[in-house]
């Protein structure tokens, strides 16, 4: 199986822009085409003299610390041609969500082309988020390692802790630079780079290669002297990017700050805004399963009468493509022992549950972790996929059953954690294993009210066929 899952779309909230004072690093994780079965394992923290990561794609051989923390991650089940762990946090409360597909412009790859025996998406997750304490620390042992041994990709990786959230984004084949996200801003990355002004100077705010600068004088790459813009010198601004990818940061801006007016094919959108109001995790869920809702360009037409050219003109945020999506949260009003909570849904999101999960655990539900390769409705991954088949051809029919359940699991959701939160909160004996229990007991009953959807649809749908023929009909 040929994973190339990281053509997805990322939303990041500092603390000072979060309803709860959290730091939201949140991704879908989509493929370019609709399926690569997705699983949700934990790590153990465990001792590793002189071990070497080896990747079974590139080649490439990494030597590893000595210690590995704990850590959590969403790999494909097949892992043929690589484990792509892809999002996950660590137990030093650390997130990390790689990686967004983005481009270096044809001018900067003459200059540093891609390589293909480095480190690329399916390696990064496992080199970095084990070994890091902070999320600048993240950023820059990736950055390290990009500079030593290349990558063949161009993407975008973000970091956060309780404090900071840290936007890292790749230029050409060793280079790199990565900011630090203002605490009062979100911003949306949409398989474009978009890091805009870096100042070079300031280290408390940005990171970069150690050469970068050089590299960009040496060349002439830089079109606006007295300005080092990112995005400028080393990203695109294409007619691709107009429909594919800039439509998604306008109707994210278009929530957050509906006062704005921009062009969906914009390609001089701001990355960083203030958002009008404080964002909740639910309105980031929102975000990440929307489909231009109540917009003409909205491929279900649900409240707005687009015509078909203009339900499929942009590409979806919700769509087939969908595998895995995570909110990384880390929160800042309880103790750091159940601080970290990361928010998944699998399949298609505009139809699937984002079911919270404590990472301070030893293990993760059967049904998120024995996932196959062939259709098996009785993992989460395959169930939610089957559902998206069926559902799909009859939306509009299913529609209040599917906002219904899904309003359920998550006013469910909160409810866990809200209980959860009070009963730890002074707990002395295993955290972890407490924690481990309670998110089994979450995602259990998410699981039956999905199965239970299940049910519904199969039952309402047979009686939806072209074919359906009452007694005496047409006499």
């Amino acid at each position: 199986m040929k994973n190339t899952s990281s053509d997805c779309t990322e939303i990041l909230v500092g603390k000072a822009a979060s309803m709860d004072g959290s730091t939201i690093v949140a991704r879908n994780e989509d493929g370019y085409a609709p399926i690569n079965p997705i699983k949700f394992v934990a790590h153990e923290a465990k001792d590793q003299t002189d071990a070497v990561y080896i990747s079974i794609t590139t080649g490439v051989k990494v030597p590893l610390p000595d210690h590995a923390y704990r850590y959590t991650a969403t790999p494909q089940a097949d892992q043929s041609d690589g484990q792509y762990e892809e999002a996950g946090i660590n137990e030093y409360n650390v997130g990390m969500s790689s990686t967004e597909t983005t481009a270096t412009n044809a001018r900067v790859l003459g200059y540093d082309p891609l390589v293909h025996n480095g480190i690329d998406e399916e390696a990064m997750l496992t080199l970095v988020l084990p070994y890091v304490k902070t999320a600048k620390e993240g950023a820059i042992r990736l950055g390290a390692l990009l500079e030593k041994y290349g990558t063949g990709e161009c993407n975008s990786i973000a970091f956060n802790d309780k404090d900071e959230i840290w936007l890292l984004e790749t230029a050409g084949g060793h280079h790199w630079a990565a900011m630090r996200l203002p605490d009062d801003t979100y911003a949306i990355v949409p398989n474009q780079t978009v890091m805009q002004e870096v100042d070079v100077n300031d280290t408390d705010n940005f990171l970069v290669a150690t050469d970068l600068v050089e590299f960009v004088e040496k060349h002439h790459l830089n079109p606006q002297p007295g300005h080092f813009n990112f995005r400028e010198i080393f990203g695109t601004q294409s007619e691709a990017d107009a429909y594919y990818n800039t439509p998604r940061t306008w109707y994210g801006q278009k929530l957050f700050n509906p006062e704005i007016e921009q062009e969906p094919t914009a390609q001089d959108m701001p990355l960083l805004r203030k958002p009008d109001k404080k964002i909740a995790i639910e309105d980031v869920q929102y975000f990440l399963s929307s489909h231009y809702n109540g917009t003409k360009y909205d491929p279900f037409g649900t409240f707005a009468s687009g015509t078909e050219k203009e339900q499929v003109q942009f590409r979806s945020i919700a769509m087939d493509r969908n595998q895995a999506s995570s909110i990384l949260q880390i929160r800042n009003d309880v103790d750091e022992n159940h601080a970290a909570v990361q928010w998944l849904a699998m399949g298609l999101f505009a139809y699937s549950p984002y079911v919270p999960f404590y990472t301070n655990i030893t293990d993760t539900p059967e049904d998120y972790k024995n996932t196959t390769n062939d259709v098996d409705i009785n993992n989460v991954y395959w169930l939610e996929k089957t559902l998206s088949v069926m559902i799909e051809p009859h939306y509009h029919e299913y529609s209040d059953m599917i906002h219904a359940y899904l309003d359920g699991c998550q006013s469910y959701a909160r409810q866990r954690i809200e209980v959860t939160d009070k009963v730890i909160d002074g707990f002395n004996d295993d955290v972890s294993g407490f924690l481990t229990e309670s998110n089994l007991k979450t995602a259990a009953e998410i699981s039956k009210r999905t199965h239970t959807l299940f049910d519904e649809i199969v039952k309402k749908g047979l009686n939806l066929s072209k074919t359906t023929w009452e007694k005496g009909q047409n006499l």
